[in-house]
């Protein structure tokens, strides 16, 4: 596989605090990759540079290639780059379909003059996007809310039309910030299921922060740690779960015995031991 994301040595200072210090990772196209580390780690501040929402202080990013290093979060998404968000960004007012119509660029109907002159190209383009909207509602298996307004849907259904615009556009890349945060175990599954459809069945690569560890465990592959700012470790879920210095980052003193990070499930079995 090649690389999608290029991360090279980049550091985000807040005047004397380092967020991000010489961080340097990269995301291989295809892949579902996940980013897991100590609360203050810097995982939330490497999203928001690779997402153009901060600037590196120093450092590179690249996209596919090129160098995208401080571009505007619209201009990565012009190239691909995609993200969603812990707590749910819907437009309100406006119904599920409405806000999957919403997210193509540069619809001719967004310009005064071409609505007026240009009527039938305005309505040619509305009716592809309608169609395009329908067809991610049934992919996401959502159709029975789309005529709901957003702001009525719970917090996985929200999660799930955030997944939803990712796919009114050719993305390249999802970064996927803590999607399982507030949804219940039945959403959730529909939208790992989902994940792992749109990463096996039409290629999407996803770069995923989570602290539900079951998700990760079953989802990704490759998985970075990161702790004070910078690359720990990276490898298969089991590695990292038994990793001793990984195990001391996240609880803050020396393991004992044969510790693991476990997920629920393993916790589960071993109860049941």
């Amino acid at each position: 596989m090649s690389t999608i994301i290029d991360v090279r040595g980049v550091t985000k200072r807040f005047g004397g605090f380092y967020a991000v210090d010489e961080c340097t990772l990269s995301i291989q196209k295809g892949s579902i990759t996940g980013l897991i580390g100590p609360n203050g780690a810097g995982k939330t501040t490497l999203f928001n540079m690779v997402a153009g929402t901060h600037v590196p202080t120093s450092g590179q990013i690249l996209l596919d290639g090129e160098d995208v290093t401080g571009l505007p979060a619209h201009e990565l998404f012009n190239r691909g780059l995609l993200r969603t968000f812990q707590i749910a960004h819907e437009f309100s007012h406006m119904t599920v379909t409405e806000n999957l119509m919403m997210v193509p660029e540069k619809q001719s109907g967004e310009n005064l003059t071409s609505a007026w002159f240009q009527a039938g190209r305005v309505s040619r383009e509305e009716a592809e996007v309608r169609r395009k909207a329908e067809e991610v509602m049934e992919f996401l298996k959502i159709t029975h809310v789309k005529n709901e307004l957003a702001g009525n849907l719970s917090g996985g259904q929200k999660k799930l039309l955030e997944l939803g615009r990712t796919m009114m556009v050719d993305a390249k890349v999802v970064l996927l910030d803590e999607i399982a945060a507030g949804v219940n175990r039945t959403l959730l599954n529909d939208l790992v299921a989902n994940i792992e459809r749109l990463n096996s069945e039409l290629g999407y690569t996803f770069f995923v922060i989570e602290h539900d560890m079951d998700m990760i465990a079953r989802l990704c592959d490759p998985v970075i740690v990161m702790a004070a700012g910078t690359v720990m470790t990276q490898g298969h879920i089991e590695e990292i779960q038994k990793n001793e210095a990984v195990i001391e980052a996240y609880f803050g003193g020396s393991p004992t015995g044969n510790a693991t990070i476990e997920t629920d499930s393993t916790a589960a079995q071993e109860d049941q031991q």
